[in-house]
């Protein structure tokens, strides 16, 4: 009995807590329900409030929407006009890009030109530096020539000069010409007129000179620089030239007959084989005629023979002169 009043106790408990769970259900959907609906209550407060802002918040967006698109507008004007003066800037930018690789084309074609310039001035400067060793070269051949001239020349004075000094020794009057050391002998004195023989004056006169010159000639000191002994014989102006010409030769001749067939006096064998080497005879007629003070022709002087020596300096001005000429055509073959 216990046991079956049990059970019926339990079984009405087991619905009573059933039944107070479904209470609680219903009350608690109650409960969401009204807390649900108190929400969307809410939110579409919200929304409306949300809604209102966001239309306000459009009208001022399209406000400034509209600001914008003027600014915009106003700002695409002025970005036109900066474009086109952004063009025209670029137009004359290229205007002058294209003058800038003109001028830099021209300048290209200058500094060609320069390098050019340079390269041919560089060939100019080796040239003349080859021309200016060569002048060197001459200058310096010119030196070593002018140096043997004035030796030359210095040897001609000293020759000069003892032949004064031997000739005042011998006591004789004879004048020697300072220039060239010749003597004038006077025809008058060595032969009759239009003769060619020698008088006795004549003879005595060359035995005085003619040794004594012709000592200091053949000397040793003088003989290897001595190019020539010479004896000329001149006429006055009177009378036919071949004539004069013919008598002048005559008498130079007759001079060096003389000094030939008088030479073993006063010369040594080997002196009078130098002497034939170097002596040469020659009539020049009425040429060359002596001038007196007043420029008139003195006849009896112009009736002369001379005698005169040359050295070797001719010879040397002759070698000079062919040394500069090789190099003047050498220099124009380097051009």
């Amino acid at each position: 009995m216990y046991k079956k009043r049990k059970k019926t106790y339990e079984r009405h408990n087991i619905w009573r807590s059933y039944s107070d769970m479904m209470a609680g259900l219903l009350l608690l959907f109650v409960l969401v329900l009204c807390i649900s609906f108190m929400q969307a209550q809410k939110n579409y407060q919200e929304a409306l409030a949300e809604k209102a802002a966001h239309q306000l918040t459009q009208d001022q967006l399209l406000a400034e929407l509209q600001e914008r698109e003027a600014l915009l507008a106003t700002q695409q004007t002025e970005l036109d006009e900066q474009n086109s003066l952004l063009a025209s800037q670029q137009n004359d930018l290229d205007e002058q890009a294209a003058l800038l690789a003109s001028q830099q084309q021209d300048l290209d074609e200058q500094s060609a030109l320069v390098l050019s310039q340079q390269k041919e001035l560089e060939k100019q400067n080796a040239l003349m530096a080859q021309q200016q060793a060569a002048l060197d070269e001459q200058e310096n051949l010119m030196a070593q020539q002018q140096q043997k001239i004035e030796q030359i020349i210095g040897i001609k004075a000293d020759l000069i000069s003892d032949l004064k000094q031997e000739f005042d020794q011998q006591s004789l009057n004879v004048v020697i010409d300072e220039t060239d050391g010749s003597i004038a002998l006077d025809s008058n004195v060595l032969f009759a007129y239009n003769e060619s023989v020698l008088t006795e004056e004549g003879n005595a006169m060359l035995g005085e000179i003619l040794p004594v010159y012709c000592k200091v000639l053949m000397s040793e000191k003088y003989q290897s620089y001595l190019a020539e002994v010479r004896i000329d014989g001149y006429t006055d102006t009177d009378g036919d030239y071949l004539y004069n010409l013919q008598l002048s030769q005559e008498r130079a001749l007759a001079v060096a007959n003389y000094l030939f067939v008088n030479a073993a006096s006063f010369l040594t064998g080997e002196e009078q084989e130098q002497l034939k080497a170097r002596l040469t005879a020659n009539g020049h007629s009425m040429s060359n005629p002596v001038y007196d003070e007043n420029g008139q022709i003195n006849m009896d002087a112009s009736r002369r023979v001379e005698i005169k020596f040359s050295l070797k300096d001719e010879e040397m001005i002759n070698e000079l002169k062919q040394v500069m000429d090789q190099a003047s055509q050498k220099t124009q073959a380097e051009n």
